[in-house]
């Protein structure tokens, strides 16, 4: 009796249970109940155990489970599919099952996105830079960039500067490939650039003031790839740049926010003598004078061949410069004008200004070594061999230029190749009685430097 009371009881509690059985997907629970949300749990414990040790094949059937059942389980499906899905695609070669493979890894994504896109770390943001990123990889040149360009711009739309650094690169490479495709996409582009910049300025400056010099690091080596590329898109020439903020700049000539932007862009894209940056530059000045805004001014006096005027500019924009690249090109600028002036020594003057603000900067050096060749000829007019001598520490600034900055290397060679072809000869030294090979020389008149006898 107390056995059928006992089998009755058990077989009322599993039809009950069984009642109240209920998957996940279906409830919006995250394992479901009753038989269900056992079977949800003995799954994803499978899935993940052989997942663990790469055992995909194995792992495949019990994760297919848990991911159409109880698809809210836990992030480990989405980490785990991930893997297993990409790879059935590494083993699969036919072409039509191959393409099936990527709608469904991209639907991993999309899915996670859907039960997971709130995570605090590993966001909506985040998860579609990691979907884009696949998607790239699989599809190859035969990748959609406007598939592409609209995952990414959701993700820029609604993160803005918190937007995963991953995904404002691939959105610059993905409005890239629009432009491509398209030319009239190049405005677009142009603004894209803009705002991507923006927000990895706005990342880095976060990164710096919590000290995360790691990620400090990586973000700037992101921001100088868009840079780079957008200075080799084609989108960044003056005349199209011209066409596109003519209008803006007039439009928005008492926005100091939209000024500073565009006469940034300008600079960064060497479109400093177009009116499009004289006219920001003006209107900016007006507002708030920054080192962009006096540069600008500057620019703009030296186009009018006001050069004392030019020189007040210049010099203040290299007071409120920040960037030691930019402070760098602006004491250039004024040795330049120097130059043209030929007050050579105030030439050099800043030029050394320039190399102390951008240790990288080599066209200065290029440009003291060509001063030295230009006045050989006054510092010794009555000796034609010290003459020569002068040749030696022109050489020496080509060779310092070449070992500071590999873009100046061309250049330099060139100036070293033939000037040295030009040093005085063996029997030339040994005839003049202050020479001797290997021995110091001082140069006199303005140079005023010491270098060797070759």
């Amino acid at each position: 009796m107390k056995v059928k009371r006992f089998l009755l009881v058990a077989g009322l509690c599993a039809t009950i249970m069984s009642a109240n059985a209920q998957k996940g997907v279906d409830n919006g629970t995250r394992f479901g109940s009753g038989a269900d949300s056992i079977r949800c749990l003995e799954n994803v414990s499978l899935a993940t155990s052989y997942a663990k040790v790469d055992n995909f094949k194995d792992a495949y059937p019990f994760w297919k489970i848990a991911y159409d059942e109880c698809p809210a389980a836990t992030k480990d499906l989405y980490l785990y599919g991930v893997r297993i899905i990409n790879w059935q695609i590494s083993q699969e070669k036919d072409p039509a099952k191959l393409s099936t493979l990527i709608d469904d890894l991209m639907a991993v994504y999309d899915r996670r996105i859907k039960y997971f896109g709130d995570d605090p770390r590993y966001g909506k943001d985040w998860i579609i830079a990691r979907k884009a990123q696949d998607y790239m990889r699989l599809k190859g040149e035969s990748a959609d960039a406007a598939v592409l360009y609209g995952w990414l711009s959701e993700a820029i739309v609604e993160y803005k500067e918190k937007t995963d650094p991953l995904a404002v690169s691939l959105y610059m490479f993905a409005s890239y490939k629009m432009m491509e495709k398209n030319e009239s996409h190049k405005g677009k582009y142009v603004e894209d650039f803009l705002a991507c910049s923006k927000i990895y300025d706005q990342q880095i400056e976060a990164a710096k003031t919590s000290g995360d010099s790691k990620e400090q690091a990586n973000l700037e080596t992101l921001k100088a790839d868009i840079e780079r590329n957008f200075a080799a898109s084609g989108a960044a020439d003056c005349a199209t740049l011209e066409n596109i903020y003519a209008a803006k700049v007039e439009q928005n000539k008492d926005d100091i926010k939209f000024l500073k932007e565009t006469l940034v862009l300008l600079r960064r894209v060497r479109c400093q003598d177009s009116e499009i940056f004289f006219n920001a530059s003006e209107y900016a000045h007006r507002i708030e004078p920054t080192a962009e805004s006096a540069l600008g001014m500057g620019k703009q006096a030296v186009k009018k061949e006001d050069y004392v005027l030019a020189e007040k500019y210049f010099l203040e924009a290299a007071s409120l410069a920040t960037e030691d690249d930019m402070k760098g090109d602006i004491y250039y600028t004024i040795a330049l004008i120097a130059f043209e002036d030929r007050n050579y020594s105030k030439s050099r003057q800043y030029c050394q200004k320039a190399v102390d603000a951008d240790p990288t900067s080599c066209m200065p050096y290029l440009l003291i070594g060509n001063m030295y060749v230009a006045t050989a000829s006054g510092i010794y007019p009555n000796d034609p061999v010290l003459r020569k001598c002068v040749y030696y520490a022109a050489v020496d600034k080509f060779e310092k230029a070449r070992q500071v900055n590999e873009a100046c290397a061309s250049e330099a060679s060139r100036l070293i190749n033939t000037f040295r072809s030009y040093f005085p000869t063996t029997e030339e030294i040994f005839m003049h009685p202050d020479l001797e090979k290997g021995k110091a020389i001082a140069i006199g008149g303005w140079i005023g430097e010491r270098t060797i006898i070759r």
